[in-house]
């Protein structure tokens, strides 16, 4: 990744300089990549049994 593009990233998101301190490249990864899964929907959601029998 390029600086330009983790920067437009950041700018997506919502990031500013500043809070860009207490954030890890890998952290701003993940929040844009979950940017765009907000709005699928689950068929499933896993409850405390299914946790139990894991």
């Amino acid at each position: 990744m390029t600086t330009p593009l983790f920067l437009l990233r950041c700018v997506q998101l919502g990031i500013s300089v500043r809070d860009l301190d207490l954030l890890t490249v890998g952290l701003v990864n993940d929040m844009f990549s979950e940017l765009h899964r907000d709005d699928e929907t689950f068929d499933y959601v896993a409850q405390q049994s299914d946790f139990d029998r894991f």
